[in-house]
């Protein structure tokens, strides 16, 4: 019987896209894969394959055998990745630097010390270790390219520093056979450096801005714990989570954070289920109701059975829609790598074509001059425009998002943002505060007491509640003049309210259905009231003397305060507003109707606001979503373009290509028409890099030669190649004078 396996493995070696499309055609090649899929995102490789025909160490050796590597059969085969990934950041970092010292006194010698003694031979010894050393790289990427008869941004690099360098190096070392000619060429040592250091920098911006695509997750599997309370015939032993089975019995303590899913076998507790639902309110749960991983329990102990553990449990379930959906997306440096797979043929072509052209002419110096024509064909292609096209663009779009209070994560988030048709907003966090508050704290003067003294004793109790909202009624209570009082007699009874005595009278703090318990008279004006408040979405607590209410109090989470103005300015973008809430449907719609947003949905968890999204990405819309807690981290992911609240939740800001640094809503719209002022200033640069060099390679190639006798000089087109860097530049940085709405 053939037995079928799934398995991801982390890679090792990949430097560009098209790494990942090697690796993919190398494991598909072995008999035995059913499909290999490579996230170039998270460095893996994803593989189904019959175990009985194919072992993965045999797939290992396939892919080495290309100069890459799989970490199969190790337990810390993660941390080796992120060693290798930041080693090998670190050694281009340093190349880099070396690469540009050298460089400098080259340019220096080349433009201006040229007639020196010995120049050509010091622009050699310092341009070699550039290319052999520093930037060896580039050459064994584009042979490993070659092998599988590709090309991308590496082959280019190779080719024109190469050829400049062999041909200097040539010129340099046997000057004679070109002053035979009655040559005088120019060398090109410069050139090559420059290039190297120019696509390097481009690279070492790549690699900075993908070196956090895994600390989201990281993040998500912090908020397990490591070792969890088992009990076992009435013991209780600390053992590690990986040990832990279903059917387990486990106890929580206070603090503590729910290690599996599962359900309350004994004891009543708050948990703080915010990393789930986003609502800020800790839910009272009880024997036989269902607790979550990750989720952390407030102040009572309870003993749980578990039902769902490992890769099963919810939060497993989030972490891996996570990776998914962040390694579906393509950086936009692919399309530079697309493009150059194009280019580079077309540029061997014309390369070979102009000296065969200038050989079949058959006139003096045809050779010398078809050979120079060709050189220039050459470093006149340098991909240097075209590689500094997106960094550039990127890099100063990022400054410009930075100053404005727009962190921007990648170029996928400015590529996707001028594309956005629908936005989805959180509620709790994003579109409120996220921290509840005393909007009311109405009196009653139905009863003859002691104001000061009543408000003394509720701050009192409040101080000594478990209740989630007392802190809110606690804060608000601190705005006057207030001490807390030794109660005669405090008694808490969870989820229901709080009773307590002082100077013989009777207090009692909590919802309608506790104050019924003890034929406590609520006043038809109150009543009334309270209903007012309820249907505001507002939670209402009853503050009662012996057997009447004697105080309201109104607890809201409050919207932001240029929420409203937000909605409107997405609207008049064309921008569907969707609003996705875990809180309950009254409140929601009663935000909703406060915003003008028709669109909304309350009682989702993660997962379904994820499959929200889906729905509309597979409408065809681009979908943006706005959110802020650890419960947003699944539907940011999915969304295509992700914004985070600066004061919302480390996952949620990890995940998202985008996070407004204040929370500021207002800055939602900015974001985006950063985004299409960004992409319009790429597509600029990579117009202007390939107008350069439809115009410049067939004038280097010599066709104006038989018309007029114009020949474009290899110096000269070093110097076009230089200008069209500079050009594109000096694009990008136009950029910061953009203004955003």
């Amino acid at each position: 019987m053939k037995q079928t396996e799934k398995t991801t493995v982390p890679i090792l070696g990949m430097s560009c896209a098209a790494c990942a499309a090697s690796i993919e055609s190398i494991a598909r090649a072995q008999n035995g894969v059913l499909s290999a899929d490579v996230n170039y995102a998270t460095q893996s490789l994803k593989l189904e394959y019959k175990s009985d025909i194919v072992k993965l160490e045999q797939i290992q050796n396939a892919v080495k055998s290309f100069g890459y590597d799989l970490l199969v059969n190790k337990l810390n085969a993660k941390d080796q990745q992120e060693q290798s990934q930041l080693k090998n950041y670190q050694k281009l970092k340093r190349n880099l630097l070396c690469s540009i010292l050298l460089t400098v006194p080259i340019v220096l010698i080349g433009m201006f010390f040229s007639d020196m003694l010995y120049a050509n031979y010091t622009m050699l010894i310092l341009t070699a270790p550039i290319l052999l050393i520093f930037g060896n790289k580039f050459f064994v990427n584009a042979y490993k390219q070659a092998k599988h008869h590709q090309a991308n941004m590496d082959t280019l690099v190779a080719l024109s520093t190469g050829v400049a360098f062999c041909y200097s190096f040539f010129y340099t070392t046997y000057p004679q056979f070109w002053y035979n000619k009655g040559l005088h060429p120019h060398v090109y040592f410069e050139s090559s450096a420059v290039i190297i250091v120019f696509v390097m920098s481009g690279k070492l911006l790549e690699k900075k801005a993908k070196s956090n695509t895994s600390s989201a997750v990281k993040n998500l599997i912090g908020l397990q714990p490591k070792n969890v309370n088992r009990i076992t015939s009435n013991n209780i032993e600390e053992v590690p989570l990986e040990v832990i089975q279903i059917n387990d019995l486990i106890l929580v303590r206070p603090g503590e954070k729910i290690p599996v899913d599962g359900v309350l076998y004994e004891g009543e507790s708050f948990v703080d289920e915010s990393m789930l639902s986003g609502e800020p309110i800790p839910i009272l749960k009880e024997a036989a109701d269902e607790v979550f991983t990750g989720t952390i329990n407030q102040k009572g102990s309870f003993k749980m059975i578990a039902h769902e553990v490992g890769e099963t449990t919810l939060l497993s379930g989030i972490i891996r829609m996570v990776q998914e959906a962040q390694g579906s997306k393509a950086p936009i440096q692919k399309l530079v790598d697309k493009v150059a797979g194009i280019f580079v043929p077309i540029v061997l072509s014309i390369a070979i074509l102009t000296i065969a052209s200038w050989y079949v002419f058959d006139r003096p110096h045809a050779f010398s001059e078809g050979l120079m024509a060709t050189i220039s064909v050459l470093v006149i292609a340098c991909p240097c425009a075209l590689g500094l096209a997106t960094p550039t663009a990127i890099v100063v779009g990022m400054g410009k998002g930075a100053a404005n209070g727009i962190l921007i994560k990648d170029a996928t988030a400015l590529e996707l943002g001028y594309k956005i048709n629908a936005i989805i907003l959180d509620k709790t966090g994003t579109l409120t505060s996220g921290k509840p508050i005393v909007t009311d704290m109405i009196w009653s003067g139905f009863s003859s007491y002691n104001h000061s003294e009543a408000q003394s004793v509720l701050f009192t109790i409040e101080q000594s509640s478990e209740h989630p909202l007392a802190s809110a009624i606690v804060t608000h209570l601190q705005k006057d003049p207030v001490q807390e009082l030794r109660l005669t007699y405090f008694e808490s009874i969870t989820g229901k309210g709080v009773s307590a005595e002082f100077n013989d009278q009777k207090y009692r703090v909590g919802n309608v259905l506790f104050l019924d318990e003890y034929s406590i008279n609520v006043h038809s004006d109150i009543a009334l009231l309270a209903k007012k408040m309820q249907d505001d979405a507002k939670t209402v607590v009853y503050f009662s003397l012996n057997n009447e209410v004697i105080a309201l109090i109104a607890i809201e989470d409050q919207l932001k305060i240029n929420a409203l103005a937000t909605i409107a300015e997405l609207k008049k973008m064309s921008i569907a507003i969707y609003m996705l809430s875990g809180d309950h449907e009254n409140t929601v719609r009663s935000v909703a109707a406060k915003l003008n947003i028709e669109n909304y949905h309350a009682g989702l968890l993660p997962h379904q606001k994820a499959d929200f999204i889906k729905e509309l990405q597979l409408k065809g819309q681009t979908v943006a979503m706005v959110g802020d807690g650890i419960n947003d981290g699944q539907a940011l992911a999915q969304a295509d373009l992700s914004i985070a609240m600066g004061q919302g939740s480390a996952i949620a800001i990890d995940v998202a290509g985008i996070t407004l640094i204040s929370s500021d809503l207002s800055q939602i719209a900015k974001a985006i028409q950063l985004s299409k002022n960004t992409v319009r200033t790429i597509r600029q640069n990579l117009f202007w890099a390939f107008i350069y060099n439809v115009i410049g390679i067939p004038l280097a190639a010599g066709i104006l030669y038989p018309v007029n006798g114009f020949l474009l000089n290899p110096m000269i087109a070093g110097a076009a190649m230089a200008l069209s860097s500079v050009s594109v530049v000096l694009n990008s940085l136009h950029l910061k004078a953009s203004k955003l709405n």
